[in-house]
């Protein structure tokens, strides 16, 4: 999801809440600790030098059970970091404390902010030699098509 989306969403909310991908919903009482550009500038196990950008979101709990972090309050830290930090409109990538930091992307459901897994993969399969996946058709859905026939004359 793209900052100019969760914007658009804030301006239409009451209430903020996140879900985990488990279903299980981030305590009403979080705190969005960082907004802010992240540049990741690297070289791929292929030898190809990459840069990517997003705009992270950081996500906290502490024992302040009485904290309600409003729409409006958080589309105006998201305003601020715009304007101080240059951020453009990114994909959203959201952190928060599970066994270790967890990074999740971020979707909308009409209610809550979806914090969805995200995965690890190789950039460059094509140089390292790994196989494309294959698409897995169900037969059911295959086209039958007979070759011979008793009146095909091609046997």
């Amino acid at each position: 999801m793209k900052l100019s989306a969760v914007k658009s969403i804030l301006k239409e909310l009451k209430s903020i809440s996140f879900q985990l991908p488990n279903g299980e919903l981030v305590p009403q009482h979080f705190h969005v600790t960082e907004v802010g550009k992240v540049t990741k500038h690297f070289i791929d196990c292929g030898g190809t030098v990459r840069n990517e950008e997003v705009v992270n979101f950081q996500l906290w709990n502490a024992n302040d059970y009485d904290h309600r972090l409003h729409p409006e309050k958080l589309l105006n830290i998201i305003e601020l970091s715009e304007k101080i930090l240059k951020i453009e409109d990114l994909e959203i990538e959201v952190e928060y404390q599970a066994e270790t930091i967890g990074k999740f992307g971020l979707d909308f459901d009409g209610k809550n902010f979806l914090l969805s897994s995200k995965q690890t993969d190789c950039l460059a399969k094509d140089k390292c030699g790994i196989p494309e996946d294959k698409i897995k058709l169900n037969p059911a859905d295959l086209k039958v098509v007979t070759c011979c026939s008793p009146n095909g004359n091609c046997c």
